[in-house]
């Protein structure tokens, strides 16, 4: 496939650029990955917020991916964000994000389980009190676009999802405390 045949992928909040970071689907030969982030210091394709990706055409994408972004915005920020989601996806395109799940996070917190590791990572353990206000280590180092500040539900995310003009939502639960919605633009 040649070059210029290639799908591509925006990844937004794409972070220092590994590999592994974006999601298998968009790691074969028929894609190519655009990268987009608020922080400079990581390397992005093209810096800018989620919020405002006005550096971006309308239009212009096959696919977007999200993944643990949406979560450290401010609730009025999140449907500025994903109305920018959208507007960038080609018509037929999807949108793939996946991001803390807050009901099973408030579920343990419900519990008395809040400083239990409920998750371990290469970086640590991760509490349901670090999925719910951002892993504290990150924060301690002065990591501060790690901070959350919003959180959703699956039935919340489906929600903005469609408010946003998506069509074709699915919004999953993974049980190991994140969401994954995929949402289509006719």
């Amino acid at each position: 496939m040649s070059k210029s045949a290639k799908k591509r992928v925006l990844h937004v909040g794409c972070g220092v650029h590994t590999p592994d970071k974006l999601h298998e689907h968009f790691r074969g030969p028929d894609w190519e990955e655009v990268r987009l982030d608020i922080n400079p210091k990581v390397g992005p394709d093209i810096v800018a917020s989620i919020t405002d990706m006005a550096l971006v055409p309308e239009n212009s994408f096959e696919a977007l991916y999200s993944s643990h972004n949406l979560e450290h915005l401010h609730p009025h920020e999140a449907p500025l964000a994903l109305a920018e989601f959208f507007r960038v996806l080609r018509p037929g395109g999807f949108a793939l994000i996946t991001l803390p799940d807050l009901q099973q996070a408030a579920e343990c917190i419900a519990q008395g389980r809040e400083e239990e590791a409920v998750l371990l990572t290469n970086r640590g353990p991760i509490t349901p009190l670090d999925i719910l206000y951002g892993f504290r280590p990150f924060l301690a180092a002065g990591n501060f676009f790690m901070a959350h500040n919003f959180a959703f539900t699956a039935a919340t995310l489906q929600e903005h999802l469609q408010e946003a003009g998506f069509s074709e939502v699915n919004v999953e639960r993974d049980g190991e405390f994140n969401l994954w919605a995929t949402a289509s633009k006719l």
